[in-house]
Parts: structure tokens; C-alpha cells; sequence
């Protein structure tokens, strides 16, 4: 039986569900006949085009396309109101603005909706201001931040709710910030095969993060399964919401670091009632600048190349390339380029002399833009001299003779060459070397790029964009920083953990990256809540991150599985396989610890097992079931339970091969296998 308080909140879903029904039906109404004018409007100018003037066709065309605007408008608007229908609100908040206030009464959904008749509103979007207090407080003192400034008062009642498919499955009394009792339900469920929404769990610390509207540049490191990706694109949802008249989802880029990983985020906005944003990663980037006679090792390449022969001599280039002192060192040669590698001389426009040290001024002058613009636009200027001296413009040869010939008087005439001199610079002309025939090394791409930025310019034009997400920080290497630095002039949100990198020879920090960036701002989520305590104390004795607290949830003791040999250790994954296929988890990922032992486990196990999937970097979308992976991929990704193969010292060796077992144990929610045969790793003794 239900108290009367459930009683009560039960009789009020359903009156609240009859309001949702009605708006339903009658946004399917209107549907209907914006589709029956859209189609009759067809009609009439099929019917009547050869009689139309140009006027009339442009009306026609312009109602017709009001019509449709109006139609899909509605369709959105439809959507919205199936899933409010199927759970209308998750919240509820009693607060009173002042002491003279009796209080109102808050329901919070994942969208807002308002009474047609009344226009009350009904539920509260959970962006709303308002929203913040069931995040942020318990019962007693509150206040949230509305567009006037800031209302204070007294939070007298907080509720949680879960309802689905219209109905409400329980109703807790809560003084304290979003229940355990919910988030051990929520935590305790299986993965999907595409991330979701958590805006009924929302923590008090990811909601200040969420609702900063003040940072300019944002970075939050967070500890393994502590939502960070889930949060910065809650913060996008936020700031579609909070500035929904001059921000789309067409000025938001989010820079992943694969084509998968843009997949299984890829449903997060579109639940939360908003577009996807443009995707991009720094290989797409690369790609722009490059010049297209060069080819480019990429990060993923990089990566199997070191887990393949790690190269003490390449190991030593790419962590010198990898600090910020090198930043200093490149920016310091191409002012010193700037000062030293301009050699004007006298010369002359036919009749017209021009002297080097006019050639110098101007060149001095021009010191903001790139070089070979600049030169280019000395040219013209010298061009336009001519003209108002002899009231004509010079004869075409002689013009292009000019702009060769001052082309010429910087030392170096393309990119590549003077960034190869960058090294001759450094004394250290061995720090530069293709990986193969006109191949960049990875580590020697992005420091090419930024000093081509500052020699040829950029053709991209990104001020459309007015806010950047770059996911996976620490992957990045500060030279990419200063490129984005570089690129984009907007608010940023940089996101990831230090303790995750897959390359640790390269990989930043915050503390890296805030010289690149104004009016930085660090957060940290430190609160794990993907893996099981049990499988997270097994993680720290790989690699300990003294920061990271874990959420009470318990479940089975990661398992390392002891085999005799490679077939044993084969059959052994096989009976893991069927385990799971019985055991009600959603997903099950096998992650090794390169991608060429990823393919050749999948080779054998699909003789076996027709139903399982191979990530790689070339792959494009993320689908529950059975997935063999590298750690590389699995990043950002979680999986119901986890088998890591080949845990032993022979395969687990060096310091990155420790960090990408830690990302592979760090994919599991409930469940952890490791296998080897030989000697097991010492990460896991």
C-alpha cells in the first residue's frame, strides 16, 4: 500500500500526464495540417508554375517554406512530448524566495513544460535556474543564480522520482544532494551501446562545472569513470539552453579523438533535447594544413609503432618534443626568424626606386600577419605606390617580377625549409627526420603546422565557432595547444585525466596546458562512478591515482586466470565468452594491448564466434554485444565486463604498456578477467 504523501504525488502524475497527453494530441493535430498544406501548397505550384511571375513563384516559395519550417518545429516539439509522456519529471523542490513567501513547488524533467490554458509551468527544464537548488542543496538555506541576480531562500522539500513508461516505479524523501539509493540504482544498470544522459544523478560538483558560465577556458581532469565527457556535454546542453538566442549547435566543436567515440557520445544531446555538435579530431586538422606532397604519421600510428619497437632514439624525439620548453624554443625562432631572416635590397618598379630600408619599414610594420602574406603584401603596396606616382598601374611582368623578388629576400622560401633550419638552430639537426619518404614523424607534425601557421597563414576560418570541447587532454602533446591557440579565439572546455595517457611519453597535464590559454580555470572530478570498488582497488595497484574516490558499489573480484599456453589461454577466453552470453550483461569488451593483437584475436575467434565486432581506428560506429579492441580505442568507453588478455610480463613491460592495461581494467562496470600463460605481469602483483 502507498502512503498518503505517495498517493498524493501519484493522483498529481496522473493530472499532469493528462496535460502531456492533451498537448500531444493536439501538436499531432496541427502536424497533420501543416503536412496537408505543405502537400496542397506542392500541388498548387506544380499545377500553376507556368502562369507564375518571378514574384509569385518567390511567395509561393517563401509560404511554402514557413510551412515546413512550422512543421518541423512541431515534429520536434512532438518528440519531446512522447518522452515527457514516458517520464514526465525525476524531481521536486518545495522553496521558498522569502521569509513573507508561503514557497512553490518545482517539478524538474529533462525538458520544461508549460500548461496551454493556464500557462503555468508544469515541469521546470532541468538548465533552469531555479533547477540548480535540487543539485546543489540540502533541506535548509538555498539560493540559485536567475538572469536578475541572485534569489535566496529556504529549500523545504526535496523529492526524487523514477517513472517510466508513465509510471512511477518509486518516490523517495530526500535531504540530501541526489540520493545514494538512486545513484546505486542508476550505477547498478547495464551499459548501453550509446552514452546516456545523467541528469537525474547529477552531482553537486559537476553541476557547478555544468552551470560555469564565467571561465573562458575550462579544464576539468577527472579520474577514470568519473563522468567528464558526460559532463562537459551536459555543459553544452546548459549553454544551448542558457544562451538559446545567439549559441546553436552549429558554433559547438567537440574535438574526439575517434570516429567511434564521436558515435557512442552521440546520443547524449539529442536526449537532452538538442543537436549534435560538429565533430573533428586533430588528424582532420592536420589534414586542412598539411601540404598535400607530404604524408603524416598519425597518433594511433605512433602508438603501435612504440608498442611494436620502442625505439630509445624515437622514444627521446618525441619527449623532447612533448614539453612546453620546446613551445618556447619554436615561438623564440621564429622571432628570431622574423628579425633576422629578411634580407631586402634596393630595387625598382620600373622607373620607380624603392629602397631596402622602405622595404624593411614596411615589413617591420606588417609583423602581425604570416610571412609570406606579409611579403605578398609589401608587393602590393609597392604596386600601389607606382600607381598614384605615374596615375597607372605597372605592366604585368614587371609587377610579378616585384613580388618574386621580394618573395626572395627572406632566407628561407617555404615552410618546410625553414622549419628544418629550426633545428640547425638548435644545434640539434638530428632531432628531424621523416619516418619515411616524405613521412612526418607524429611528433614533428603539429610543431610543423604552427610554425606554417605563422610562415603561410591559415585558409580555415573557425569564427564560427564560439565554443571548442577537446576531449582526451592528455593525449595532446602543448605544441597542439599553441596550434588551437592559434586557430581558435572562442570559450573552451578541455577535458581528461593524466593518469590515462596512451602514450605517457607525450602527455600533458593541466598544469601543461594553462600557459596557452587566458583566463584558465581547473576543475576536478574526483569521484569514480563507472567500475565497482573491487574493481577499482585492483586498477590503483597498476597505477595509483591518489586523487580518485571511488562510489560504494560492490560486485564479483577482478579474476586473473592462470593458463599453460597460448591455446589454453584462447579456450579459456572462449568459456569467458560463453559466460557472459548467459549471464544478462550487455557488453563485453576484450581489449589488448595493440591493435595488431586485437586483429589477430579476432581472426580466431570469429571461427567461432560470428557474432563479435572489431574496433579500430578506421571504424566508425560503437555497438553493444561482444567488441575486441586495443586500449588505444577502448578510451572513453565502458563495457559491462572486461577481459584483458595476455597480462603477462612479456607482453606488460614498460611504462606505457602499464598505462594501457589501467585504461583497459578502467572500461569495466561489473565485471574484470585477465588471462596470461607464463609469467604474469608484475602491474597486477
Amino acid at each position: 500500500m502507498f502512503n498518503a504523501k505517495e498517493m498524493d504525488e501519484r493522483s498529481y502524475l496522473d493530472t499532469v500526464l493528462e496535460k502531456l497527453q492533451t498537448a500531444f494530441d493536439h501538436i499531432e493535430q496541427k502536424i497533420t495540417h501543416y503536412s496537408e498544406e505543405i502537400i496542397e501548397a506542392k500541388r498548387y505550384m506544380y499545377e500553376n508554375q507556368a502562369q507564375f511571375d518571378r514574384a509569385e513563384k518567390a511567395s509561393n516559395r517563401m509560404v511554402l517554406y514557413q510551412n515546413i519550417a512550422i512543421g518541423d518545429k512541431a515534429v520536434l516539439q512532438r518528440e519531446k512530448l512522447q518522452k515527457l509522456i514516458q517520464s514526465p519529471y525525476f524531481g521536486r523542490i518545495d522553496f521558498a524566495a522569502s521569509e513573507s513567501s508561503n514557497g512553490e513547488v518545482f517539478y524538474i524533467g529533462i525538458y520544461g513544460f508549460s500548461d496551454s490554458e493556464s500557462y503555468d509551468n508544469i515541469i521546470f527544464d532541468w538548465r533552469a535556474p531555479v533547477s540548480s537548488i535540487f543539485y546543489d542543496f540540502e533541506i535548509g538555506p538555498a539560493y540559485y543564480n536567475a538572469p536578475d541576480g541572485i534569489i535566496e531562500g529556504a529549500l523545504n522539500l526535496k523529492r526524487q522520482y523514477r517513472i517510466r513508461q508513465s509510471q512511477m516505479d518509486y518516490m523517495i524523501e530526500s535531504s540530501l544532494n541526489i540520493g545514494d539509493d538512486i545513484l546505486q540504482k542508476e550505477l547498478s544498470q547495464n551499459s548501453d551501446e550509446k552514452m546516456k544522459n545523467i541528469v537525474t544523478t547529477i552531482q553537486r560538483e559537476q553541476n557547478k562545472i555544468i552551470r560555469n558560465e564565467v571561465a573562458k577556458v575550462l579544464i576539468i581532469q577527472g579520474v577514470a569513470g568519473s563522468g567528464k565527457t558526460s559532463i562537459a556535454l551536459h555543459r553544452v546542453a546548459f549553454l544551448l539552453y542558457r544562451y538559446k538566442q545567439t549559441l546553436t549547435s552549429n558554433n559547438i566543436l567537440i574535438i574526439s579523438p575517434n570516429k567511434v567515440f564521436g558515435s557512442y557520445i552521440s546520443n547524449v544531446l539529442p536526449e537532452l533535447g538538442e543537436e549534435n555538435i560538429l565533430e573533428s579530431g586533430f588528424d582532420d586538422i592536420a589534414a586542412d594544413i598539411m601540404d598535400k606532397k607530404y604524408r603524416y604519421q598519425t597518433f594511433s600510428e605512433q602508438v603501435e609503432n612504440l608498442l611494436e619497437t620502442e625505439s630509445t632514439e624515437a622514444v627521446f624525439r618525441i619527449k623532447f618534443k612533448s614539453t612546453n620548453h620546446f613551445v618556447v624554443q619554436l615561438k623564440s625562432y621564429l622571432e628570431y626568424a622574423d628579425d633576422h631572416y629578411f634580407d631586402p635590397i634596393d630595387l625598382k618598379l620600373g622607373a620607380y626606386p624603392i629602397s631596402k630600408a622602405d622595404l624593411l619599414l614596411r615589413y617591420q610594420a606588417l609583423k602581425r600577419i604570416p610571412v609570406k602574406q606579409r611579403l605578398k603584401r609589401i608587393a602590393d603596396d609597392m604596386i600601389e605606390k607606382y600607381r598614384m606616382v605615374y596615375e597607372e598601374k605597372p605592366d604585368s611582368k614587371i609587377a610579378s617580377q616585384l613580388r618574386a623578388s621580394i618573395l626572395k629576400m627572406f632566407r628561407y622560401p617555404t615552410a618546410i625549409s625553414l622549419y628544418q633550419n629550426f633545428y640547425r638552430y638548435l644545434n640539434q639537426e638530428n632531432y628531424f627526420q621523416f619516418h619515411r619518404k616524405n613521412t612526418f614523424e607524429f611528433s614533428d607534425v603539429y610543431p610543423y603546422i604552427y610554425l606554417k601557421l605563422h610562415f603561410d597563414g591559415v585558409k580555415l576560418d573557425y569564427k564560427s565557432i564560439q565554443h571548442l570541447l577537446v576531449d582526451e587532454m592528455q593525449d595532446y602533446t602543448p605544441i597542439q595547444y599553441a596550434v588551437l591557440a592559434k586557430l581558435f579565439s572562442c570559450k573552451m572546455t578541455i577535458l581528461g585525466d593524466s593518469n590515462q595517457s596512451v602514450n605517457p611519453y607525450s602527455s600533458s597535464t593541466a598544469e601543461k596546458i594553462r600557459p596557452f590559454f587566458k583566463d584558465c580555470d581547473c576543475a576536478e572530478l574526483c569521484k569514480s562512478y563507472r567500475s565497482t570498488i573491487e574493481i577499482t582497488q585492483f586498477a590503483q595497484k597498476i597505477q595509483e591515482n591518489k586523487n580518485l574516490i571511488p562510489i560504494e558499489r560492490h560486485g564479483e573480484t577482478p579474476c586473473v586466470s592462470a593458463c599453460h599456453s597460448p591455446a589454453d589461454q584462447f579456450h579459456k577466453i572462449l568459456d569467458l565468452i560463453e559466460i557472459f552470453k548467459h549471464s544478462g550483461y550487455q557488453s563485453l569488451g576484450i581489449i589488448c594491448k595493440s591493435q595488431k593483437q586485437a586483429n589477430e584475436l579476432y581472426e580466431s575467434i570469429k571461427t567461432v564466434h560470428d557474432d563479435i565486432l572489431l574496433l579500430s581506428f578506421t571504424s566508425s560506429e560503437f555497438k553493444e554485444g561482444i567488441i575486441i579492441s586495443s586500449a588505444h580505442m577502448s578510451k572513453g568507453l565502458e563495457y559491462d565486463q572486461v577481459i584483458v588478455p595476455d597480462v603477462s610480463s612479456d607482453c606488460y613491460t614498460t611504462e606505457m604498456d602499464r598505462s594501457l592495461l589501467y585504461i583497459a581494467c578502467t572500461r569495466a562496470m561489473h565485471k574484470l578477467e585477465l588471462t596470461y600463460y607464463g609469467t604474469e605481469t608484475e602491474f597486477i602483483l
